[in-house]
C-alpha cells in the first residue's frame, strides 16, 4: 500500500504558475505509475497527466498540453506538476495517484489517491 499526500496548491492569477507536489511513502515509490487527476465542482474527475516508473513515457491531456509539466524524483519520493500560464478552467480539485500496471488515463485504473490539493485561477 502507498499513502499519498499532495501540497502546493492555492489561489494564483490567470497567467500565473504553480508548483503541485505529492509526497509518497509506504511501498517502494518507483514501483508505481503515477497520474494527476482534477475534479471541479459538479463534473467528473478529469485525466490532467501521468508518467511512468521511468519517468520514460509520460502523457497529457490536451488541455493542458504545452503548460504543464509532470516529473518525479523517485529518490524523494515525491511526484511533481508544474503547471504554467494558468487559466481560470484549472481551477480544480487536484489530486495524485498510484497505479501498479500503467500510466493510465482512466481514474478507474488506480489503486490509491491523495486527498486531493484546491487549485484556484482568478481571472
Amino acid at each position: 500500500q502507498v499513502h499519498l499526500v499532495e501540497s502546493g496548491g492555492g489561489l494564483v492569477q490567470a497567467g500565473g504558475s504553480l508548483r503541485l507536489s505529492c509526497a509518497a511513502s509506504g511501498r517502494t515509490f518507483s514501483d508505481y505509475a503515477m497520474g494527476w487527476f482534477r475534479q471541479a465542482p459538479g463534473e467528473a474527475r478529469e485525466f490532467v497527466a501521468s508518467i511512468s516508473w521511468s519517468s520514460v513515457s509520460i502523457y497529457y491531456s490536451d488541455s493542458v498540453k504545452g503548460r504543464f509539466t509532470i516529473s518525479r524524483d523517485n529518490a524523494k519520493n515525491t511526484l511533481y506538476l508544474q503547471m504554467n500560464s494558468l487559466k481560470p478552467e484549472d481551477t480544480a480539485v487536484y489530486y495524485c495517484a498510484a497505479d501498479l500496471v500503467f500510466p493510465s488515463r482512466s481514474p478507474g485504473e488506480y489503486d490509491y489517491w491523495g486527498q486531493g490539493t484546491q487549485v484556484t485561477v482568478s481571472s
